[in-house]
């Protein structure tokens, strides 16, 4: 079972609204993936109707989840966190895990059958960031949401 902690740094605009949950379990991808989208609808009404989640970015943002929670369930020992961010442009989704080894992501290989994660998030994100923490390690995608990508 997960244990959730839940912020609110305020609201629309340039304070984000955060929650994160703990997963020791093995059905953490699937608790992660619906933490995601409810995370999603519960902060939607705290934004302007403009910068509403579309159904395409929801699926992008629980597909970045899926794939970091997945990394950090099948290369690090125990328990790993999810922290969801909203801001009114973007989703941060940050996983921490106790691996200190930094995954990269692999060049493009059509013969290669998996680890193509990485590169996913890569190729749907505005950014990756990979940094070490005291105990493990932090990886962070931003999700630019689609509304504001066009402007």
């Amino acid at each position: 079972m997960g244990t959730k902690e839940r912020g609110v740094g305020g609201t629309c605009g340039s304070r984000p609204i955060a929650v994160s949950a703990t997963y020791p379990c093995d059905d953490r991808i699937s608790r992660a993936r619906a933490a995601t989208r409810e995370f999603l609808v519960e902060t939607a009404p705290v934004f302007p109707a403009d910068a509403r989640v579309s159904e395409d970015d929801a699926d992008l943002a629980q597909l970045v989840v899926s794939e970091l929670v997945t990394n950090a369930h099948k290369y690090a020992p125990g328990p790993s966190r999810l922290i969801l961010t909203r801001t009114s442009d973007a989703v941060h989704v940050s996983v921490e895990d106790s691996s200190r080894d930094l995954p990269r992501p692999h060049g493009s290989d059509p013969m290669r059958s998996g680890q193509h994660g990485l590169e996913i998030v890569v190729a749907v994100c505005r950014s990756l960031d990979i940094r070490r923490e005291p105990v493990g390690k932090r990886v962070t995608a931003v999700l630019g949401l689609a509304h504001c990508q066009a402007a």
